[in-house]
Formats: structure tokens, sequence, C-alpha cells
């Protein structure tokens, strides 16, 4: 499987969300929703989540191994670094 696209859309506003991203891959299947956090120990990923009725946060797409979790956000981040910030909100 292949990834054939990435769409960084950066957050103008502050906070810990710095872009959200949608992925696609093979040209046939698309995962939205895949957020750049920044952390203590710089930017990460986090895969597309839903609020269960315990209140716990639970993934809803996500990959199965750390090799493939690795690739996938060196990806992303590599994109969200080359895409231009967007305007600031005026207030």
């Amino acid at each position: 499987m292949e990834i054939t696209d990435v769409r960084v859309r950066k957050v103008a506003k502050d906070g810990k969300m710095k872009a959200v991203v949608s992925i696609t891959f093979d040209n046939e299947f698309v995962v939205h929703d895949i957020k750049v956090i920044e952390g203590e120990k710089g930017l990460f990923i986090a895969m597309p989540s839903r609020k269960a009725a315990d209140g716990e946060y639970r993934d809803i797409a996500h990959p199965i191994n750390q090799e493939t979790r690795a690739k996938l956000q060196q990806l992303i981040l590599d994109k969200y670094e080359n895409t231009e910030d967007p305007e600031p909100v005026e207030e």
C-alpha cells in the first residue's frame, strides 16, 4: 500500500494542535482528521479518534505496528514543515 497524497491544513490559532491532515492510499482510500500536535518533545501525529461511552478516546483508524506509524509520522511531519502557514485570523 502506497501513500499517494498528503494534504495539510495548518491551524491559524494558538494551541497545541498545529494542523489537520488527510492522507490517501493508492489513490483509492483516504483517512481524514489526523492531527499534528505540539508536545513536550516536539511534533507528533494523533490518529482520528472518537470518545467512547466510558469517556476514553479510541482511535478510529491507526497503523498496526511501530514501523508503519513511524513512516506515516515522518511523511506527514515532512509535508507539514514544507506547508505555508495560514493567514492569521483577525479578531
